[in-house]
This record gives structure tokens, sequence and C-alpha cells, in this order.
């Protein structure tokens, strides 16, 4: 139950309400029971009295059964305003706690994980969560004080009616919901990890609809969703058949308990011990109670999946970040020097590093260039300096000071990216901009994208900056999405440009565009480009040549061209080599 108590200091904020939701559930169960007991007592009085020929006092009867229908109904009301008020606050509260708890681990440690297992677990399992309050523990809580309010009632008119109706009640209240709990722990845990499976795949499959088009695979990911859909039911089939089970069996005790109760009561009325018509009330007072106790069945199934769904998110929250975070504030700078020593990277899990042993020194105003194949460790570069992972041994410096005595987000503050994969959020134009100065005026955004050789086509379009770009920019063009990219990184008006491929897969007309683009965004700043071409490097001061993690090569064109084809003939005859200076 650890998950319990984790989510239980989670819930500390809205603790007054969970009270008031679970106080308003109590009362309206009492006015309930109070209600019915009243009334059927009312009704038995007024007919023995009739019977008798006597007359009876029913105003304050009939006062308390009035009062005790209107409170259940105002009680009903604000039991539901008040524990959805604060379950909406618990879920809304826990989304947000889980992005903040997800932040520090991306991109590194999220690497492995579906991104639709990640949507999954934000949005299903923190829906799950909400059946914890409302269903679980308020249940629990006003079962258990109504019993122990029940018995003594009970227990004052004769313990022996006490002692078989609470039997009832501990029989359907406590072993039931055991053994539902135990029947649905396997299939509830089931439901979790398959809900999260069809989601995954569904997203796959609509993402990789073309592909699955083209190899003709649609059929076969189709019965993959069926299998995965039909577990599914199988763990809903079976849960929902023990819950009719449960239901079935708390009837039977309700039954049981009346039965008990009359059989003890009816001696009494014989023998005039008491009232003919506390018979009626006696009996109806026992079957009304059972209201406490019939959704606990139920609540212990959902329980063990609130327990699965908060396992799964407290697996991901318990990831160690890859980057520590220091204790102390991030030192101030005077400049802008960025210097790489001896930088040694390995991945978990690798047979060997991604970088060994990798020195670089950017002066301010530099532009420098790294040139290597696919897997050359440019991109692990590009990682390691955004401090997305912690190099294993050496140092990254900026403006003398380590990058180990940085936040994150203070460091990247210094660095603007613009990469080959510009993600543009399903927003406008203008939401896409900002993302990068949330506090840029109109002008200033026009400002950037003219500089961008955007802004003619955005002012162009029917909505202007405040036309949609649909999911990852699908509504625009590799070039113009790039583009932007240059524009926000102009906003961000960053002092070092990390450029990844920029211009990678683009035609040459688009190419040409975005250069010019870029020309006027690397003007003043501090420039690393990573790149796998040597061509058109001429306006770089240094040029650095990665293979397989390592330095093969540091110098002018000449230099890069005769690395180049080093790794050529490497990768042609798989055979050893020396670059000769």
């Amino acid at each position: 139950m650890t998950e319990l108590k984790r989510l239980w200091v989670l819930f500390r904020p809205y603790r007054l309400w969970m009270l008031l939701g679970t106080v308003a559930a109590l009362l309206t169960l009492l006015s309930n029971v109070m209600l019915m007991a009243a009334a059927s007592w009312f009704l038995a009085a007024m007919a023995t009295a009739g019977a008798a020929g006597v007359a009876m006092n029913y105003f304050v009867p009939a006062a308390l059964i009035r009062g005790s229908a209107m409170f259940r109904t105002g009680g009903r009301y604000a039991e539901r305003l008040i524990t959805h008020e604060a379950t909406l606050r618990l879920l809304a509260s826990l989304r947000v706690w889980f992005y903040r708890q997800l932040e520090p681990l991306a991109p590194a440690c999220l690497q492995s994980y579906h991104s639709g297992d990640l949507l999954s677990r934000i949005r299903a399992d923190i829906d799950a969560l909400d059946n914890l309050y409302v269903r679980v523990l308020v249940p629990v809580v006003v079962a258990a004080i109504s019993i122990v309010l029940f018995s003594l009632i009970l227990f004052n008119l004769s313990p022996l009616l006490a002692l078989s109706s609470l039997s009832c009640w501990l029989l359907a209240g406590v072993a039931l919901p055991i053994w539902a709990q135990a029947r649905g722990r396997e299939p509830e845990q089931q439901l979790i990890a398959d809900a999260s499976t069809l989601r995954s795949t569904v997203i796959d499959g609509i993402q990789g609809m073309a592909e699955l088009t083209v190899y003709g695979a649609g059929e076969r990911h189709a019965q993959h969703l069926d299998a995965v859909s039909r577990r599914l039911l199988v763990a809903q089939a079976r849960l929902s058949n023990d819950h009719g089970i449960t239901l079935a069996a708390i009837s039977i005790c309700a039954g049981l308990s009346v039965w008990l109760v009359l059989w003890q009561s009816i001696p009494q009325v014989r023998s005039g011990e008491l009232a003919a018509p506390y018979l009626a009330l006696l009996a109806v007072f026992t079957l009304a109670s059972f209201e406490a106790v019939a959704p606990l069945p139920q609540a212990f199934q959902l329980l063990e999946r609130s327990l699965a769904a908060a396992r799964r998110l407290f697996e991901i929250v318990d990831t160690t970040p890859a980057v520590v975070e220091p204790l102390s504030a991030s030192p101030a700078l005077d400049n802008y020097d960025l210097i790489l020593e001896q930088v040694t990277f390995r991945y978990p899990h690798a047979d060997r590093p991604a970088l060994v042993n990798i020195n670089l020194h950017l002066p301010p105003g530099s532009r420098v260039a790294v040139i290597g194949a696919s897997g050359s460790g440019k991109s692990t570069l590009l990682n390691v300096l955004l401090r997305f992972w912690t190099v294993d041994s050496g140092c990254i410096r900026l403006g003398g000071h380590d990058s180990g005595a940085f936040h994150s987000d203070d460091w990247r503050r210094y660095f603007a990216v613009v990469s080959q994969h510009t993600h543009l959020f399903d927003a406008t134009i203008r939401e896409n901009l900002l993302l990068a100065n949330p506090a840029a005026t109109q002008s200033a955004l026009e400002a950037a994208c003219q500089v961008a050789q955007i802004h003619a086509f955005i002012a162009a379009l029917p909505d202007g900056y405040d036309t949609w770009v649909g999911e990852t920019g699908v509504r625009l063009s590799g070039g113009q999405g790039r583009r932007i990219a240059v524009a926000r990184a102009l906003l961000k008006d960053a002092p070092i440009v990390l450029l990844d491929e920029p211009t990678e897969g683009l035609d040459a007309t688009t190419e040409r565009e975005l250069m010019v683009a870029l020309d006027h965004l690397m003007r003043g700043r501090t420039v690393l480009l990573m790149t796998h071409r040597p061509a058109g490097l001429d306006w770089v001061d240094q040029v650095l040549v990665l293979d397989d993690g390592r330095e093969l090569a540091r110098g002018d064109v000449a230099v890069v061209a005769a690395a180049t084809q080093a790794i050529l003939l490497r990768q042609t005859t798989d055979q050893p080599f020396q670059l000769k200076s």
C-alpha cells in the first residue's frame, strides 16, 4: 500500500474538500436510512392506531420524514457537487505534478517509453485515480462510520440484534470486498496494461497508416488491434461477472439480516416487549442499512485498478534523471566562451562510448562546423551541449563556469537550436513563435519572420499569424517549418546558435533561401554547425571531423576532404587506416 501513502501526500492540498465530500455522503446515507425507517414506522403506527381506534400525534413523525427527505435530496446534491469538485481538482493537480516530474527526465530518460504509453499514463492512468476518492475512499469511510452507528442503535434495543446484523454487515462489507479484490487483482492490472497497449497500437497505426497501406500490413495491424481488444474485453467481462456476483451476494446478506431481525423480533412483539410498529421499523432499517456496504466490493475492485495505475505513474516518477541539478543558484556570465575539454560519454547499456576525448573551443562570435557520417557522434555532442545528458568525463565550460554549476533551464537560455527535425505544435504560427519569447510583441514577431524570410508567406495567409499549422506542422512545407524555427531562434536571442543539419532534406532553392535566413541569425553569435556534408563551409572558422565518436581531423577544407575520403574508404573496405597530416 505504499502507493496509497504517496497519493495521500499528493492529496494534501485538497483534503478539506475530500473531508467535506465524505461528510456530505455520510449525512446523505444517514438521512436516507432515517427516512426509510421513520416512514415504515409511521405507516405501521398509523395502521395500528386506526385499527385500534385511538388517536396519535402524527405531526412530529411527519415532520421528521419530510425533513429527512429534504435533507437527503440536499445532501445528495451537495455530495455530488463537492466530491466532483474535489475529484476534478485532484486530477488537475496530478496531471500538473506528473508533467513536472516528466520535465527533468526529458528527453534522455523518456527515450525508452512509447509516446502512446506516456499519453496513456498522463491521461488514462491519472483518470483511473478519480475512482480512488469517489468510489474507494468515500464508500469505505462512510461504511465504517455507518456500521458503528447502526450497531450502537441496535445494541440499545437488543445486543443479539446488533450482533446478528453486524455479522451480516461484516460478511457483505469485509469478506465480499476482500474476495472481490483478490479476484480482481489480475484482471484489473491486465486491464490497465492492455488499455495502454491498445492506445499505443492505435497511435502507431494512425501515424504509420501510409506505410501500413504501402506494404500491405494493414490487415495484420488490424488483427493485432483485435487481439488486444479481445484481451481487454475478457478482463472487463470477468470484472463485470464478479461485480454481479457480489451484488447478488449482498442482496442475500441483506435478506438474511432482515430474516434474523424478524426471527428475533417477532417473539418480542407477541410477548409485548416490543411495540408492533417497531417490527416494520427494524426490518426496513436493516434493509436500508445495507446501502452503506453495497459499494464496497466494487470499491475494492477499483482499488486494484487505481493502485495499478499509480504504480505505472510512480514507475516513471522514480526514474533517476540523467542530469542532476545543482543546489546553488546558476552563476552569472561575463562572457560566452564555450570550451569542451576531453569530453567522453557513453549511453547507458551501450557497448562503446559515443564520444571519446572531444576537445573544442568556441570563442564568442566564432563559427565552427562538426562533420561526420550518421552515427559519428554529432547528435550526441548536441545532446551533451544542451545538458540532456551528463558527460562521463571531461568538462564543458561556458564563460569559465562548468556546465554542472548551472540549472538546466538556465544553461539552455544561452543556446538557440535550429534542427532538421523542427517540432511545430498543433497551434497557430503565433503561438509556435511565442514559445521562444512569450512577451514578444506583434512587431517583434514580424521583424523576426522578415529576417527568417517567412513573413511574406505568413502575411499572405487568410488568417496571417493566427493560421493553424496542424499536428507537427503538417500544413507547412519543410522549408517553411525550418524558417519558422529560425524566427523562433531569433526571438530567443541567445548568444550561441546550434545548427543540426538545418538544410537536410530541402531542395536547392529552399536550401538557398534558408541559408540566407541562417546568415542573418548567425551574425554576432557563436555558431556550431552539425552536418555530414563537407561542401559549402567556407564561412566557418574551424572544422572538426568526427568518426565513431572520436576526433578524426581538425582544420581547413583540405583536411576535411582528406578525412572524409578516409572515412569512405574504411566504410567501403572495412579496413583500418591512418590519416596522414
